[in-house]
């Protein structure tokens, strides 16, 4: 198959309980390529197609390196030895735990604990991979910059094509559209009585995932590629 754009994800083990419970969540297995059913909940305030509507089309993952084109005279085929070889160098490692949060009126899991390793992977896969990701245009450039950008986060839209890397990146799995007030309570309720209980501490980090968009605009699973070979 071949991809608009291409992105390197942290995509939880598919046979994790609670990564079955995220991707029926969601709606999208971005390995299987399908749309799956969504696990018995409570009513809620809102329907659920609503509440995961913007996060269902990336499936179940953490973006690493946000999603980009290739560049001219690159090729998918190098791409993907690049991602290899760069895994093979970089150690696995451990998170202490995931828990549920709010960004703002979005519902996310955020790491529980240190992330510095997983911020040196990120920037390293940000930088690294960088001479792979074609510039973005201008109208991606407007869109990106909306209503302005604070110093930092327009240096690397400039240098990087996207705001939150670097020092600006927080990692988070996304859970939910941003939600209406009255809705936000009640979804994290239902989150944290079903998902909760089923989270690891650790959280082993063993692979990246490299994910393309395909025609329909979801993501597929491409490669996962082992850390430290």
């Amino acid at each position: 198959m071949e991809y608009k754009r291409y992105a390197l994800y942290y995509a939880p083990p598919e046979d994790a309980e609670w990564a079955r419970f995220c991707t029926r969540w969601l709606g999208w297995d971005m390995t299987e390529g399908q749309v799956v059913a969504p696990p018995e909940i409570p009513p809620l305030p809102l329907d659920h197609a609503e509440i995961i509507r913007a996060p269902r089309k990336y499936g179940l993952h953490a973006t690493l390196k946000p999603p980009f084109r290739l560049a001219d005279g690159t090729t998918r085929e190098c791409l993907e030895q690049a991602c290899a070889d760069l895994c093979a160098r970089t150690a696995p490692f451990d998170l202490d735990g995931l828990q549920l949060a709010r960004l703002g009126r979005f519902i996310a899991l955020r790491i529980q604990g240190s992330d510095t390793a997983m911020g040196a992977l990120t920037d390293t896969l940000v930088r690294d991979l960088d001479g792979f990701r074609a510039p973005p245009t201008e109208e991606e450039l407007k869109r990106r910059r909306g209503k302005g950008l604070p110093p930092a986060q327009e240096a690397n839209l400039v240098q990087w094509g996207y705001p939150y890397v670097m020092e600006e990146f927080r990692f988070h799995i996304t859970l939910s559209s941003s939600l209406p007030r009255d809705a936000i309570e009640p979804v994290e309720t239902v989150l944290h009585e079903r998902l909760t209980p089923l989270l690891p501490q650790p959280v082993p980090i063993r692979d990246v995932a490299l994910v393309g968009e395909a025609e329909d605009g979801k993501f597929h699973m491409v490669r996962r590629f082992g850390l430290g070979g």
